[in-house]
């Protein structure tokens, strides 16, 4: 509403706002009118206008979306009634209802309010910003009834610049926009919702964290603490139900130590590489926090980059300087530290491999790499592993999927000691942080017996290149097949992007056929959640946004099936909201191809895996974005030229069969 701000002299100054047009609200109505930061019920009764309070003195009705009956403003919620004008009640009730001063003028009908007090610093306020202290810069969630305090603080610290906030359609995208945030940069970002239904929807992605062990602090409202336990409307008990997702939980009680407990959730989501969680009860988030300072990092947190034992070190340089046929095995662990890591391999001229996670952290085309080991790998990755006598694996957590073998003399290192021999025995288990590990192993080897794998490296590669031509060669039943697909990929996605995937058919060809020169591949690892990519693209994009960021100006683009993308398919209107940078692949085959195939090879009949989908494309224009639709591999190019050069939300529809071989 239009705002007119006049003096009224002594009692100080009034702010106007117009809240309806001449003849807008017919007599004998009432409607709800918000004006800055104030809803008023406007009223409009025997010829004259009035301003009520909104909220009924009782529960909080919203007397604007009542009635005006027998001369009487009804409430919806339970039927108090009072007068239209004077908001007084009938008889002898005390309970009336505040109104405000009204003008009359030729434009339309103002409401005056008094000049606002300056805001008072609330105990969301103190979280807000130690948050933000502690390096969250990434919020994403939902906004609702029992989280409104606290979304009013993030409103501030986002309006000073000290963070960014998405509201998503779905709480679950927040979630995992937060951990593939986390996944993608080392740091800590937040996923936010209400009570109940709200908080429950991001189980699945706070899970993904967890497993991943992604830095992720999750801040959900909660009922009023009165009424805790009492099964109150959209009350659950949430910290049970996020007992074993979150590393770190508190409910924020009036009492508490509020910059406290903030720092604990950040603290721990960044040292224990997990998920924090706060809840935050309705009434406790605006309570008065004046004088309170926030907390910070200063003097909370140490270097972590531990030296390992001597022994371990000692074993572990014996081991590499005699191995005559070693290989690195790499995990997402070891993200950060690859510099060394090559290096070292060079020492060795011996073959890097990749855990699917770590997939892209060495460039397929680097003279050393050996491609994804495992289920979704490559033959050249698994032909090394089956010659080597000596594996050095850093930042790898041995999961089945990833095929490293227990029977071969092993060097693990890891920042996590539990990880260590994790489901089975080690030679050498060496805890300290990859980085500073690395580095005293380059320090202690001297001379190596290792003979040079390098020659063996290209012609395996050269083997495996000419097997993927075949395929691609080969006449799908329909649209494009999975090599063709992802070679067009390998080809046309900028060198440094990051690219989300997600489960199911088009990963394990994607794993096998796309050939990553330098971009940051996320996925979701442990849990193997359907729908993680495109959330996961949000993330993402965000930390492209941040000033002097390691990953400015670099392009997202994400992958997925039909299957996946059908789960958070409306956030592509969130992406349209931000105007987010993100460039959709999505291959559609019309069934959960990979269970399909699953039920096939283990004798069962293939049963309700089939799909009915909209037109993806025609959905992505309708949203807003860009939508092109490939059934033509001669078309696949310029489909994902256009997408990728769009400035904007955009994606690329692929129809292809349910066989990504």
């Amino acid at each position: 509403m239009s705002r007119d701000s006049t003096s009224t002299g002594a009692a100080g100054d009034t702010n106007w706002y117009k809240a309806l047009d001449p003849d807008e609200l017919p007599e004998g109505r009432v409607k709800a009118v918000s004006c800055g930061d104030t809803t008023v019920a406007m009223t409009h009764q025997n010829g004259e206008y009035a301003a009520l309070d909104n909220r009924c003195p009782h529960q909080g009705g919203p007397l604007g979306e009542g009635s005006i009956e027998t001369g009487l403003l009804r409430c919806p919620w339970h039927g108090w009634d009072f007068d239209p004008l004077t908001g007084k009640t009938p008889g002898s009730h005390d309970d009336c209802v505040e109104t405000f001063p009204v003008k009359v003028r030729d434009d339309g009908i103002y409401v005056g309010f008094p000049e606002e007090e300056p805001h008072e610093r609330t105990v969301s306020d103190v979280i807000a910003e130690t948050l933000v202290n502690w390096g969250v810069r990434q919020v994403w969630g939902i906004v609702g009834h029992s989280n409104l305090g606290l979304a009013d603080a993030l409103r501030r610290e986002a309006a000073g610049g000290n963070l960014a906030y998405y509201g998503v359609r779905h709480e679950g995208a927040a979630a995992f926009a937060a951990s593939a945030y986390g996944k993608l940069t080392g740091r800590p970002a937040a996923c936010f919702s209400i009570a109940g239904p709200g908080a429950t929807n991001m189980l699945t992605g706070l899970w993904d964290a967890n497993v991943d062990r992604s830095p992720t602090i999750a801040l959900t409202g909660q009922v009023e603490s009165q009424v805790l336990g009492t099964g109150n409307f959209q009350e659950v008990d949430l910290e049970a139900a996020y007992g074993d997702v979150a590393e770190f939980e508190a409910t924020v009680l009036p009492d508490s130590d509020h910059a406290e407990l903030a720092t604990r959730a950040a603290k721990t989501a960044i040292l224990d590489r997990g998920v924090s969680h706060l809840v935050f009860p309705d009434e406790i988030q605006t309570q008065s926090a004046e004088g309170v300072d926030p907390g910070d990092p200063e003097g909370r947190i140490t270097d972590r980059d531990i030296t390992p034992p001597e022994s371990a070190l000692a074993d572990a340089t014996d081991l590499l300087a005699n191995a005559e046929r070693p290989v690195i095995v790499v995990g997402h662990g070891a993200r950060f530290e690859m510099d060394g890591i090559v290096d070292l391999a060079e020492r060795l001229q011996c073959p890097v491999l990749t855990t699917f996670k770590a997939k892209g952290q060495i460039p397929d085309s680097h003279p050393l790499a050996g491609g994804v080991l495992g289920r979704s790998g490559t033959p050249i990755a698994s032909h090394f592993m089956n010659e080597a006598d000596l594996l050095a694996v850093f930042g790898a957590s041995f999961s089945n999927h990833t095929g490293i073998a227990e029977y071969k003399p092993t060097i693990h290192v890891d920042y996590d000691a539990m990880t260590l021999g994790k489901f089975h025995s080690i030679d050498v288990p060496v805890w300290g942080e990859i980085g500073v590990t690395v580095d005293e192993l380059h320090e202690r080897l001297d001379e190596v017996e290792a003979e040079s794998q390098r020659e063996e490296i290209t012609d395996r590669w050269a083997i495996w290149r000419e097997e993927k031509a075949s395929r691609r060669a080969g006449i799908p039943e329909r649209g494009v097949n999975y090599a063709t697909a992802f070679e067009a990929m390998t080809r046309l996605v900028p060198d440094d992007a990051i690219i989300p995937v997600d489960v199911g058919n088009n990963t394990y060809a994607f794993g096998r056929y796309f050939e990553p020169e330098h971009q940051s591949v996320l996925m979701s690892g442990y849990l193997g959640s359907i729908g993680f990519a495109f959330p996961a693209a949000l993330g993402a994009w965000a930390a492209t946004q941040e000033p002097e960021s390691e990953f400015s100006g670099r392009k997202v683009v994400s992958v997925s099936s039909d299957g996946g993308f059908g789960q958070y398919m409306s956030e592509f209107t969130t992406a349209v909201k931000y105007d987010m940078d993100v460039t959709h692949v999505l291959l559609n085959d019309d069934e959960l191809g990979k269970i399909s195939k699953e039920q096939r090879t283990g004798g069962w009949d293939v049963w309700q895996t089939d799909l009915v989908n909209p037109e993806f494309a025609a959905f992505a224009e309708n949203c807003g974005g860009l939508g092109l639709f490939v059934d033509d591999p001669a078309d696949l190019d310029d489909a994902l030229e256009t997408a990728i050069a769009h400035d904007g939300p955009a994606l690329v529809e692929i129809l292809t069969d349910a066989d990504p071989v």
